[in-house]
């Protein structure tokens, strides 16, 4: 090798190294400040060794309980839960490792996911029966709750269910850069470049400043990449998992393929909010 061609090396070597440190401290100084900027707005609870994130509006009976899009967290539900909030007691949460809720010491595994909500539930004094509502991902593991707990499970609206024939299942390409997307955020790059977190635009201040900043990081888009990697173990089991008889069961469709996006429209998170009030209306019906 040349003399000059090491040099050359050596100095895009170097300026590489500088543009990563100054992404890091840009990183690190953005997520401070974003911290102390949007503190958890509802409470951390203990499920046993970790603790979620809960947060829960209004009053009345049943209680609606929201799950999430994948890569999504609480904040995803802000127009759904606000106006849901004017009918019944309502409730988001997030996810372990997604948004304010700790990752804990286990590995994800789907099935983890139902036991680790109703353990929240309980914790916190959420009274059943429940009107399990889930967006995209969040649609099968409301079903697998429902599935898991019958006995507590009034209702359930799922908003896009993944399947087999859904227009939702992940793409390849998108799949992929959810895998890296961790290293672009410890860099700074993926701040810079909006990726993911200009899909938080449509909602509502101060959720989507929370939202925006948590697609920034590193930590949420780690578990956010775990969850996403094992989307046709949570569907199949999801498909395969018995629901009780005579469960009023509601689909909805809305439009557009960006799973973070999903509940950002108000049009469609009024859609949404509809279908849940009517759910609501179905099981506060006088049984005859």
């Amino acid at each position: 090798m040349s003399p000059s061609l090491r040099r050359a090396l050596l100095i895009g070597c170097a300026i590489v190294l500088v543009l990563a440190l100054a992404g890091a401290t840009y990183q690190g100084v953005a997520t401070a400040l974003e911290r102390r900027q949007f503190p958890h707005p509802g409470r951390l609870v203990d499920v046993g060794g970790h603790q979620l994130h809960l947060y829960c509006m209004g009053s009345g009976s049943p209680t609606v309980v929201l799950e999430a899009p994948a890569t999504a967290m609480s904040s995803a539900w802000a127009w759904v839960q606000s106006d849901v909030a004017n009918t019944t007691r309502v409730c988001s949460y997030d996810r372990a490792g997604l948004g304010w809720s700790e990752a804990g010491d286990a590995p994800f595994t789907p099935q983890a996911v139902p036991a680790e909500l109703h353990a929240l539930l309980q914790r916190a004094g959420e009274h059943q029966p429940y009107v399990m509502a889930g967006a995209e991902l969040g649609a099968a593991f409301a079903s697998l709750y429902a599935s898991t707990y019958p006995d507590e499970t009034a209702a359930l609206v799922v908003i896009d269910p993944p399947g087999r024939y859904s227009s939702s299942l992940p793409s390849t390409g998108a799949t992929t850069f959810l895998t890296v997307s961790p290293w672009l955020a410890r860099t700074g790059v993926l701040r810079a470049m909006r990726t993911l977190s200009n899909s938080a635009a449509g909602l509502p201040q101060p959720a989507a400043g929370a939202l925006s900043s948590f697609l920034n990081r590193p930590d949420h888009l780690t578990r956010a990449a775990s969850e996403l990697a094992r989307w046709d173990e949570t569907v199949q089991m999801a498909e395969a998992a018995p629901l009780r008889r005579q469960l009023p069961l509601t689909q909805v469709q809305v439009e557009g393929r960006d799973r973070v996006a999903l509940l950002a429209n108000r049009r469609d998170g009024q859609d949404v909010a509809d279908a849940i009030a009517r759910a609501i209306r179905t099981v506060r019906a006088p049984r005859r």
